[in-house]
C-alpha cells in the first residue's frame, strides 16, 4: 500500500523561499517575532535587503580596506569564534599580536634593539588607539603637575581643525580642552608655528596628522618637533607630540622613507595607525605604539587572572574578535616591505592618473597634494550654477560613492569632492570614473541652475499666507527637493515630446 499525504501550508519543504509565507509578512522592526522561521528564508530576506547597500569596492569615501586575498579570508573565518581577550586560552593569537606590535614599532623607527620587545597594543581601530594614547598623556601630565604641587584640572591638547572626529570625542569624553589651529584657504592642515604658539603649561601634547582626512596631506611633524624643542627649552616644559598616522602610517615608510615624522624625532612619544586602512586589513583593527615603557604610565595597565594566567591589559574594549589581528600578521609576513611598497606605489600612480584626468576637464581645482595619502580631493573652479554636492549625488547613478563636504573653520566656504585610492582601485576604474564625471558635468550643463530653483521656491512661498521662517538647513533641503522635482518634470516632458 502506497502512503501519501497532501502538502500543508506548514510543510515548507515543498515551497520555494519566494513563494513561502515568510516573504509575505512585513519584517520585524521593533519587536522580536514570536515564531521562528527557516534559516534559508532568514538568509534570503536579509541578503535581499542588503542588496540595497552601496558596493564597498565603489565606496570612494572610505579609507577602509575592502578586499583581501582568499587565503586570508579563510584565516579570518577560521578564527571568527575566538575572543581575543582570552589570552591564556589563545596564546598563539596573543603572540601574533605581539609580533605585529614589534614589526610596526620597528617600521616607525622606535629606539629598540633587534630582539627588544616594543610597547604597544592592538585596538578596534584608530579611534580607540587615540583614546588610549590621549589617556596616557593626560595621566603622565597630571602626575607631573601633582608632584610639582600645581593645578592639574585643566588639561588641553593642541591640534589642527582638520583632525578626525575621534579627537573631539576624546576631548569631550575625558574632559580635555581641544585647542584647534584654524585652517585657511589654500592651507588645509595644521600650521606648526601657530600650533606651538597655542601650547601652554596645561598642554598634554600636540597632535599632528600624518594624512589629513580632508585632503590626504601630511603635516610637517619635523618642523613641529623643532619648534616645540625650542619652546620647551625656553619655558622649562616638556610638551610631547602624538602622531595620528591612521592613514599615513602604512604609506610614509614605503613611499617616503626619508621623511622624518616618527620616533626619529625626540618629542614623538606615541603613534597610532589603522591596520584596516593602508595596513590592508578589513575593518576592526588599529595599533598604538609608545616610544618606550616610560611613556605609558603603569597605573593605566590592568592585570587580570580570571581567564587563566595573569594578563596585562590596556584597552577600552574588552571582548573583541581575533580575526583582524591574525589578518594583520598575515599581511605583514605575506607582503613584507617589498609587497607593501609595490601596493603603495600602485595606489599613488592611480591617484596621479585620476588627478590628470580631472585636470584635463578644465573644470576642477586639485586640493590634495602629490605627496601624502593616495587620494584626490578637488573642487569646481566655478560652482555658481551647480555645486559639488550635485556631482556627488549624480555619480551615485553610476554606482560611485564620492563624498562632498565643506572644509572646517576658517575655510568652510570651500567645498570639496574626495576620491580615496585603495589597493583594489585599479587604473581602469580611475579612467572609468573620469569618464562618468565628464558625463555628469555634461548633463549638469544642460540643467537649470539650483539658483533658479531657489527663486522659484521663494516665489511659491511668497504666494502662501503666514510664511514661517526656516533654518538654513531646512531651506537648503527644500531647494534641493524643489530642484530635483523641477529637473524630473523637465525630463518627463522631454521624453513625452520624443
Amino acid at each position: 500500500m502506497v502512503l501519501s499525504k497532501t502538502a500543508s501550508q506548514s510543510d515548507v519543504s515543498v515551497h520555494s523561499t519566494f513563494a513561502s509565507r515568510y516573504v509575505r509578512d512585513q519584517l520585524p522592526r521593533f519587536r522580536m517575532p514570536e515564531n521562528s522561521i527557516p534559516k534559508d528564508a532568514a538568509y534570503q530576506i536579509i541578503n535581499d535587503e542588503l542588496m540595497l547597500d552601496g558596493n564597498p569596492r565603489l565606496n570612494l569615501a572610505s579609507f577602509v580596506t575592502t578586499w583581501m586575498e582568499p587565503e586570508c579570508n579563510k584565516l579570518i573565518m577560521d578564527a571568527i569564534n575566538k575572543n581575543y581577550v582570552d589570552m591564556d586560552e589563545y596564546p598563539v593569537t596573543t603572540e601574533l599580536q605581539n609580533r605585529c606590535v614589534n614589526m610596526i614599532a620597528h617600521l616607525f623607527n622606535a629606539p629598540l634593539g633587534d630582539s627588544e620587545t616594543a610597547v604597544g597594543v592592538g585596538t578596534v581601530g584608530s579611534s580607540e588607539a587615540i583614546m588610549l594614547a590621549g589617556l596616557a598623556f593626560k595621566r603622565k601630565w597630571q602626575n607631573k603637575r601633582k608632584a610639582e604641587g600645581k593645578p592639574y584640572d585643566k588639561p588641553n591638547i593642541v591640534t589642527g581643525a582638520n583632525v578626525q572626529v575621534c579627537w573631539e570625542k576624546f576631548a569631550r569624553y575625558f574632559e580635555v580642552e581641544l585647542k584647534e589651529v584654524k585652517l585657511r584657504e589654500g592651507y588645509y592642515v595644521m600650521d606648526p608655528a601657530k600650533a606651538v604658539e597655542m601650547v601652554d603649561e596645561n598642554t598634554i601634547c600636540v597632535a599632528a596628522i600624518l594624512g589629513s582626512t580632508l585632503n590626504g596631506e601630511f603635516e610637517d611633524v619635523k618642523l613641529l618637533n623643532d619648534l616645540l624643542v625650542e619652546k620647551n627649552k625656553e619655558t622649562g616644559w616638556d610638551t610631547p607630540i602624538h602622531v595620528d598616522a591612521a592613514s599615513g602610517g602604512f604609506i610614509a615608510p614605503f613611499l617616503y622613507p626619508e621623511l622624518e615624522w616618527d620616533f626619529r624625532l625626540p618629542l614623538v612619544k606615541s603613534i597610532n595607525v589603522s591596520g584596516h586602512k593602508y595596513g590592508l586589513v578589513y575593518a576592526g583593527i588599529g595599533w598604538v605604539i609608545w616610544r618606550n615603557k616610560e611613556d605609558l604610565p603603569e597605573e593605566l595597565i590592568f592585570h587580570i587572572n580570571y581567564l587563566g594566567a595573569d594578563q596585562p591589559t590596556f584597552t577600552l574594549n574588552f571582548s573583541k574578535g581575533s580575526s583582524q589581528v591574525i589578518a594583520q600578521y598575515y599581511q605583514l609576513i605575506r607582503l613584507g616591505y617589498e609587497g607593501y611598497r609595490n601596493i603603495m606605489e600602485n595606489c599613488h600612480e592611480n591617484a596621479m592618473v585620476l588627478k590628470e584626468g580631472l585636470e584635463k576637464t578644465g573644470r576642477f581645482n586639485i586640493v590634495s597634494k602629490d605627496e601624502g595619502v593616495p587620494l584626490v580631493a578637488f573642487s569646481l573652479k566655478d560652482n555658481k550654477r551647480h555645486d559639488e554636492f550635485e556631482i556627488s549625488e549624480m555619480l551615485r547613478r553610476f554606482g560611485w560613492i564620492v563624498p562632498a563636504y565643506t572644509m572646517p573653520a576658517d575655510a568652510q566656504h570651500i567645498t570639496v569632492l574626495r576620491v580615496v585610492i585603495r589597493e583594489d582601485f585599479s587604473r581602469t576604474l580611475a579612467e572609468r570614473l573620469v569618464i562618468d564625471i565628464q558625463k555628469v558635468l555634461h548633463e549638469l550643463d544642460t540643467l537649470p541652475a539650483k539658483g533658479n530653483a531657489k527663486l522659484a521656491m521663494a516665489e511659491e512661498e511668497n504666494s502662501k499666507n503666514g510664511t514661517v521662517k526656516k533654518t538654513a538647513i531646512e531651506t537648503q533641503r527644500e531647494i534641493t527637493s524643489y530642484w530635483k522635482k523641477f529637473v524630473s518634470e523637465r525630463k518627463t516632458n522631454k521624453n513625452k515630446i520624443c
